[in-house]
């Protein structure tokens, strides 16, 4: 009986904890802006310099011997 009780008061612990870690990762702006993040990979970069694709090599001779 004695292990239900400590199981039920850790798992209350744990449970705060994570409450406690969400309420601050609320506040402190962590969740604020969740699409922009994924949208970003997306966008053209404005800032990126612009290759130029490179000339197609020759093809070598073939060898006559």
């Amino acid at each position: 009986m004695a292990v239900i009780v400590i199981l039920i008061l850790a798992s209350l612990g744990v449970a705060g904890t994570f409450l406690v870690g969400f309420i601050w990762a609320v506040r402190s702006g962590q969740y604020e802006d969740t699409c922009t993040p994924a949208l970003r990979i997306l966008a053209n970069d404005e800032a990126a310099p612009v290759r130029k694709a490179a000339a197609p090599s020759p093809e070598p001779s073939p060898n006559r011997s």
